[in-house]
């Protein structure tokens, strides 16, 4: 008897923290219990931006965290070794074991000709477009000089994101273009 008045008091504090709290409360208490819940989403904002069109519809998107699929389907074994950090094999060949890149062009971008893939891409997950680790817009900046790519005629003026023009893993085209 006293056993099935604990259960029934613990089912009514899960459930009144499901049903009767705040998004974010109710993401601690259940992510706490369960794993893989996921997080809250404002989502009514999105739709109310879609439906009107306006430019916040297009970053709050973007800005959604995504999961890599293997981390995501929490996977890890596809990476890394059972019960430990370490790496299946070599990162340089890890993200090509499942990726498919064709290295047949002429100009290979630096990182991708080394295997540095998590230079660039975040490989459990990222709030940014592609898994990238930072936003896009900035992105080849902390790289690429800012006054050198200013300088140049053909960037005179440009707003664009690089990749409008560039391909960020290879082209057959002087300076990765498109």
């Amino acid at each position: 008897m006293k056993g099935a008045w604990i259960s029934a008091i613990a089912w009514l504090i899960i459930a009144s923290g499901v049903y009767g709290c705040a998004d974010e409360t109710r993401y601690r208490i259940l992510s706490f219990f369960f794993d893989g819940v996921p997080p809250p989403r404002k989502a009514a904002a999105v739709q109310d931006a879609k439906r009107t069109g306006g430019a916040e519809a297009d970053t709050t998107e973007r800005r959604r965290y995504r999961e890599h699929g293997p981390y995501a389907a929490k996977l890890c074994e596809g990476c890394h070794q059972r019960g430990s950090n370490k790496l299946i094999m070599p990162v340089e060949e890890l993200c090509l074991n499942c990726h498919v890149l064709k290295f047949g062009k002429k100009k290979i971008h630096g990182p991708l000709a080394t295997g540095g893939c998590t230079v660039c891409h975040d490989p459990h997950g990222s709030p940014y477009r592609f898994l990238l680790v930072s936003e896009s817009k900035e992105f080849c900046l902390y790289c690429h000089s800012r006054n050198e790519i200013g300088a140049r005629a053909a960037h005179q003026g440009v707003t664009a994101e690089c990749t409008t023009c560039h391909d960020a893993h290879g082209s057959g085209n002087e300076f990765l273009l498109k």
